[in-house]
Parts: structure tokens; sequence; C-alpha cells
């Protein structure tokens, strides 16, 4: 993904009617272990909790210039469907969000709190995903895909610029990878101007497509998605989506679950922010890190909808 940085700016001055950047805020626990300036981007302080409000209000608000769409689906395991919900709701459209059986159910609870319908089909986000085509197929309505549709990435990447301001002498961002939309946008903004800024890639240890793909520059598909953190639960990469991320992002880690809960607790005992493990996965590679080579780090907090289970 190669998006020229207008498309950017647009994208956040259409967002910034709605909510104000996100809070970017100095960690002094993770800077003091480290020896180096570690900050915090709160996007779990966003409406709904999560970074995805982003490149969903702002893919949607874009589709209604050249649509008259009366209903948006979407397929999720919880944020990116409470996002299109919250941005249907904004804009005057329906909403009908598919997540897979047993999803999280505080996520569940907000995307119901933001008046969509929900239905719950298929074990993971591949079988909510097939059921949500399906529905499109017989309905007309528009499908807004968190992997696909091209106007997420952008609205994604307006966390990157908002950091860039925040924090111009920035040389590093730590970017957890569900279905790479936030990591492509992200490191797009930054690296049209910055491209000296090294982007880092997480996945969580038993969800590693993204990470294998970048990893062999192809796509990897893995039978399941074995991990706490749902937002990270994908397995079937797509071409195109490996192929930016490739050309865009400096390095691909993983970490496992143990390691996510620590950062978990560290975030809530050090900072007072409630992160999911998704969101905290950019905080355990740095808890995973005997040494730390950059100077002034961000580290994205892209959620706090924490499932009943891990509160």
């Amino acid at each position: 993904m190669h998006s020229p940085a207008n498309e950017f700016e647009q994208a956040e001055r259409l967002i910034r009617q709605r909510f104000a950047p996100s809070r970017l805020v100095q960690s002094a626990a993770l800077s003091n272990r480290l020896g180096a300036d570690v900050y915090l981007k709160l996007e779990c302080e966003l409406p709904t909790g999560s970074f995805k409000v982003r490149g969903a209000y702002y893919a949607l608000s874009r589709r209604r210039e050249t649509a008259k769409d009366s209903e948006v689906v979407a397929a999720s395991t919880g944020n990116h469907g409470a996002a299109v919900a919250w941005a249907a709701r904004e804009l005057g459209l329906a909403a009908r969000i598919f997540v897979p059986r047993d999803a999280n159910a505080t996520k569940i609870a907000r995307i119901r709190s933001l008046g969509a319908e929900l239905t719950e089909s298929g074990a993971d986000i591949e079988g909510a995903r097939r059921a949500a085509e399906a529905y499109v197929a017989g309905s007309g309505a528009f499908l807004l895909d968190d992997a696909t549709t091209a106007d997420v990435p952008i609205g994604a990447g307006t966390i990157g610029l908002e950091l860039l301001e925040q924090l111009p002498e920035c040389d590093a961002v730590i970017v957890p990878v569900g279905d790479s939309a936030l990591i492509q946008g992200v490191a797009a903004a930054i690296k049209a101007t910055r491209p000296d800024i090294h982007i880092t890639g997480v996945q969580a240890s038993g969800a590693p497509a993204y990470y294998r793909s970048w990893h062999a520059g192809a796509v990897v598909t893995t039978e399941t998605a074995d991990t706490i953190a749902d937002g990270l639960a994908t397995t079937h990469p797509t071409d195109a989506n490996v192929t930016a991320i490739r050309a865009l992002v400096d390095e691909m880690v993983l970490v496992d679950e143990q390691a996510m809960l620590d950062a978990m607790r560290l975030l809530k005992s050090n900072e007072q922010v409630v992160a999911e493990p998704a969101g905290a996965a950019s905080v355990a590679v740095l808890l995973n890190a005997s040494a730390w080579r950059f100077r002034s780090t961000v580290a994205l907090i892209t959620g706090g909808n924490v499932a009943p289970e891990l509160t």
C-alpha cells in the first residue's frame, strides 16, 4: 500500500470532525526498564475502545459519497464490528455485524449497545466472514471488510500522522498485527515523510499467519488461531496485504500468551491503562527485549475491550 500523503491528511480532517487525536503518554516503567524513552499511543481511549473507528468511519464516509446504501455489513471478532456499528450510527445507516460463535462477550455487548443487528456464525473469523458474504450476496448491502476495503488502512494511518506531530523525534513504532490494515496504514503514513523510522509488527505466537507470510514473502495460512488475543486471530492473509507489509514493515516478531498477560498487568498497575491482549502485544515486545536499540519508541495500545474471563 503506497497511498499519497494527502489521502491520510484528508482522512485526518474527516475523522477530526468526530473525535480528537488519541493521547500519547510516556511510560516511566518501560522507559526505566529499557533505558530509553517509551511512549504509549492510547487508541484504547477512542470511541468503542479501539483504533478501529478510524478506518470504519473514514471508509463508510467515503462510500457515502458515491453510493446510497441503507445497510452496512461487517464480519468481526468484535472491535471492527463495534467500529462499523458506531460509524453507521453516526452516518445514519443500519448495521449488521457477523461474529464467530463464542466471541468476546464485552465486544458483543458493545456492538449491541450501538444499535447494530448481530449474528453469531462460524467457529472463527473466516466462518463469520463467509456468513457475512452470503448475506450481502442476497441483500445487496455494503460489506465493509477490515482486510480488503481499501479506505480502511487510510483511516488507520491517521495514527501515524498524529504520533509524528506529537513526537517528532520518534525513531521506532511497534504495531499489533491482525488483518494488517493497521500496520499498512500506519507504516505508509509514517514512511512517506520519515522512512528512517523502524516499524515492528507483532503477532501472537498462536496466530502467526502474517508473521510467517512476511518472512516467507508469500501467503502462508494456518489451520487455527489459538490465542487469547482475538484481535490478532487471523489465519488467511491476502496476497495484496502480504505484498504491502513486505514493502513497508521492517521487522515482524511473535509474542506468547504469557507475555501479553504480563503486558496487560504492567499497563494496568503502572500506567492505569486497561488493554486487551491484542492491545498490549506491543508492550509484550518490549517486555521480551533483553536490550532495546532505539532511543524513542511508540507502542500502539490498540484496544481496551477485555473479555470478562481475562479481567
